[in-house]
């Protein structure tokens, strides 16, 4: 998720600061991305490079910056406009200083957020692909390619294929409730609490 969330970040703070062709060239960009469904994407750069670990790891952090890059555009479309960020540019900031110190650290929270949401689901993802035999290859265990493994004793050794599902409907749902949780601890405001 480190690939994914610096480049979806850094493309989404050049988007929203920027704006015009720099904003619609990003937003054409991952629109294009987004009507290539995830899993014939995956499939079609993991036959050209190959099963293994490492494409793995590429491919979910080249599919899940979207994500961060729409929702970081769009809180510094809002911040960008506010009293601090136009008196740092009165006094002389650089864009790239008003980017790192003035609005970055008020778009991060919104980006760790998005980080445990795609956490759950570059798990559920690489299960999809080491599963279909284009994710991580044996010896190194896989839960995708344990539930994979399983699958001809499904009639009378059923367990070999269950415990490794429930164990990646556990995590899913234990990272969700924590990014629910990271939400509501650092965004008061998504609870009333704030103004």
């Amino acid at each position: 998720m480190g690939i994914g969330g610096a480049l979806g970040t850094t493309l989404g703070l050049l988007a929203g600061f920027y704006g015009k062709s720099v904003d619609a060239l990003i937003t054409r960009l991952a629109d294009l991305q987004l009507s290539i469904p995830f899993l014939i994407l995956a499939i079609s750069i993991m036959a050209v490079l190959g099963a293994g670990l490492s494409k793995v790891i590429l491919v979910l952090g080249v599919t899940s910056w979207i994500m961060y890059a729409r929702v970081v555009r769009g809180e510094v479309l809002a911040v960008r406009g506010r009293d601090y960020v136009l008196a740092a540019r009165a006094l002389g900031a650089s864009d790239g200083l008003l980017r790192l110190r003035h609005i970055l650290p008020n778009v991060s929270t919104s980006a760790i957020v998005i980080g445990t949401f795609e956490i759950a689901r570059a798990i559920l993802s690489e299960a999809s692909l080491s599963f279909l035999g284009l994710g991580v290859q044996s010896p190194t265990p896989s839960w995708g390619g344990m539930i994979a493994d399983g699958r001809e004793y499904l009639t009378t050794l059923w367990w070999i294929s269950t415990w490794p599902g429930i164990v990646i409907a556990a995590t899913v749902m234990s990272i969700n409730l924590l990014g629910d949780w990271l939400r509501d601890v650092l965004d008061p405001v998504s609870r009333g609490r704030g103004s």
